[in-house]
């Protein structure tokens, strides 16, 4: 039985805020929990959009974070496909855009991100897309399956872990690919010049065409149609479809509006909040794609757009807001599939911030770990193709402790025994 004295609000319909539903009721929270989304599908899982399911292995029903009746089981509210207007904190009141006013006693922003947009003229065309929402996959699906059939050509603006992904599953359909990507490799910006030629190689040998150092200026069409888009090196792809992966913002315009702290774009923007995932409002929390968190661990503010991040902070946003005492301090995780390789990355290691980056197993068969070492100490790892070695990884992150290099490079030197300090005689 639901009572009523008290009522948590949850702005955002994805994992992040699912997954803190979830945690309120798990932990006892006998008051109202109020869901909002402004999609009409029930709460999903992003990944499979760029890989099972954009690919064609997995059912569309598999990307749901509960099964619809879950929320009825549970007495969680939903009010899917309505937007959020407005926060007003001197009331402590939501207000929809149908004009229904929502009370809070505590309230959780989830809102996500979203897709940045090509800013080039032909973005008005038929068969120019984003993938962030799961209608986007559905109809980005049926696009590369319709390409495959008709020997079609997509091109892919941004080789990042998106743009990769989709160029995998647009391979599998046998649609033809070009990347056009800014810097000298894919994943440039995330793996640094060391190990983004590997994947170069990986998805030249699979067939896809790459264009490094440009830019997309113009998109081309005719009868409202694509046929090609320009480069700013003066190159031209023919292309049926196009799409933008070229990163995400977050969504912050409720919380910019109510006047609560976000971070500057510059140091990567978002909902400013503290390591207990509380915002300049002590009433309002963020989770997920949205939430720049103080990391007691990193010593940094991070805002992490991965899958694990929204998975682990919803719950703990939610305990937060029972007034538990709360520090987030998980290691950024992620993972990606492509093709025959699948690989694992924690940590965090952004350009400019480490020395030496070093293999252990053999990069030319795409089956090693890489270290990325800042005077020696572990700040993030990525195993490709070697599997059950995250939680050693992470503790060794964790540990902070300097590393012998040559062991690191080792693969005769068990992962389990770095970073362990000798005992004294």
């Amino acid at each position: 039985m639901v009572d009523a004295h008290l009522t948590f609000v949850i702005i955002g319909g994805g994992l992040a805020g699912a997954k803190a539903a979830e945690t309120l009721r798990a932990e006892g929270f006998a008051g109202r929990v109020i869901l909002i989304g402004d999609e009409r599908d029930h709460p999903y899982e992003r990944p499979p959009l760029s890989k099972g399911y954009l690919a064609g292995k997995e059912e569309r029903d598999s990307v749901y974070v509960h099964e619809p009746a879950w929320y009825a089981q549970a007495d969680i509210e939903l009010h899917l496909g309505q937007t959020v207007v407005e926060i007003d904190r001197a009331v402590k009141v939501v207000r929809l855009g149908d004009g229904t006013a929502i009370h809070y006693d505590k309230l959780l922003l989830a809102t996500g991100a979203e897709p940045h947009r090509l800013d080039i003229p032909g973005t008005g065309l038929a068969g120019v897309h984003h993938l962030r929402r799961l209608a986007h996959a559905d109809r980005l699906r049926h696009v590369l399956a319709s390409l495959g059939r008709d020997n079609g050509h997509l091109v892919i603006a941004g080789g990042g872990w998106i743009g990769l992904e989709v160029a995998a599953a647009a391979r599998g359909y046998g649609a033809e690919v070009t990347i056009v990507e800014p810097h000298p490799t894919p994943l440039h910006a995330v793996l640094g010049p060391e190990l983004g030629q590997i994947f170069t190689d990986l998805h030249t040998q699979h067939g896809v065409r790459f264009h490094f150092g440009a830019r997309l200026t113009e998109i081309t069409g005719q009868d409202g149609m694509v046929l090609a888009v320009q480069t700013d090196d003066g190159e031209e792809h023919p292309a049926h479809d196009v799409l933008a992966a070229i990163g995400a913002a977050p969504r912050v315009s409720l919380a910019e509006a109510a006047g609560l702290e976000l971070v500057d774009r510059a140091h990567g923007g978002g909902i400013a909040v503290d390591a207990s995932l509380r915002t300049s409002d002590p009433d309002i929390y963020a989770a997920g794609d949205v939430a720049a968190a103080e990391h007691p661990l990193l010593g940094t503010r991070l805002r992490v757009e991965h899958w694990a991040n929204a998975l682990n902070e919803g719950p703990a946003a939610a305990r937060a807001m029972l007034g538990q005492d709360v520090a987030y301090d998980r290691i950024p995780y992620f993972f990606s599939d492509q093709y025959d390789l699948g690989l694992e990355y924690s940590g965090w290691a952004p350009p400019g911030s480490y020395d030496q980056v070093i293999v252990r197993g053999d990069a030319g068969k795409r089956q090693f770990i890489a270290f990325w070492l800042k005077d020696g100490r572990l700040l993030a790892a990525m195993n490709v193709n070697v599997w059950d070695v995250t939680e050693q990884l992470q503790r060794l992150i964790r540990s902070g402790a300097t590393l012998d290099p040559e062991a690191l490079a080792d693969p005769s030197v068990e992962l389990a025994t770095l970073g362990i300090r000798p005992e004294a005689p």
